[in-house]
Formats: structure tokens, sequence, C-alpha cells
């Protein structure tokens, strides 16, 4: 255990090759169209946000875990994250994994825990940090803004 971090840092084995499908060369043409920034829940997102007014950066690259959409000034890091590479529901979907369960059960929850880690660091250097599943941006939009522009009320009236 390092100091850094509080817990054991989880071991993610490497993906075997025979447990799969697919060739190296067509698995990382695959896993390369997968986009871990401007998709379409984050684009919606940061739309609702400009319109109610809020300004942000994204994805700084001098805060931990590199937010979707970040505001120094107002302490606020915002993630949206996806279901399958965080982990939504996990306990009951880990069971579902048919192939190269040891590799995708150690990298999800190896996902899981270094957002709680980001999550601490964040909140130790005076950030509120807001995570939205994909699904939840989907459906409501708006009820995730909402918490967001309470936040920020709340904030500039210094009552945090």
């Amino acid at each position: 255990m390092s100091e850094k971090y509080p817990e054991e840092i989880i071991k993610v084995p490497r993906f075997k090759e025979a447990s799969g499908y697919y060739t190296t060369q067509k698995r990382s043409k695959i896993m390369g169209k997968i986009r871990g920034k401007n998709t379409k829940p984050e684009l919606l997102f940061r739309k609702a946000l400009h319109g109610a007014g809020v300004r942000y950066r994204t994805h700084c690259k001098d805060l931990p875990g590199r937010p979707d959409m970040a505001n120094k000034s107002k302490r606020f890091a915002i993630f949206i994250d996806g279901e399958f590479w965080h982990g939504y529901q996990w306990e009951e979907r880990k069971h579902k994994l048919k192939r190269n369960r040891d590799f995708w059960i150690a990298k999800i929850e190896r996902n899981i825990q270094r957002d709680r880690e980001v999550n601490r660091t964040l909140q130790a250097m005076g950030f509120k940090v807001f995570r939205f599943w994909e699904s939840d941006i989907k459906k409501n939009v708006g009820s995730c803004l909402q918490k967001v522009l309470v936040y920020l009320s709340a904030f500039e009236k210094g009552t945090l």
C-alpha cells in the first residue's frame, strides 16, 4: 500500500487473447473508437450548463482525474461517468460478465477505486465533486443541472 492511496490498489491482469472473439489488432481498433471525451451525454450537459450561464473549463489537466467540466474559482468539478466503465450497479452486473472475467472485474473495480481516490483528493482541495451517470443525463438533464445550480447559488451567497 502506498502513502498516496489509503487502500490497497487493485492490480489489473493483462487481457487474455484466448478469452476474446477478436485478434489484438481488431480489438484495438474497436476499443480505439470508444470515446473518453466529448461523448453525447457530456455535450448535452455542457450545453445545458452553458445555457444556464455557468462557465467552466473542460478536461482540466491540472486537476486530479481531469474532470469533464470544472471551475476553479467556483470550486466545482463534474464527471459524466459511463455505466460500464465506472461500474453502475456493479454488484448486480459483475455476475453477468461471461468472458475474461478476471480482467474485466479487476478493471472495473480499479476504475471505481480510482474514482473514490479522485473524489477524496478534489474534496481535500476544497472542490465540490458532482458525478452523474450517462443514463441520468440522457433521461433527465434538468435534475442534474439543478443540483449544480443549487450548489452555485449557495457558493455565491457564501453559505457553504
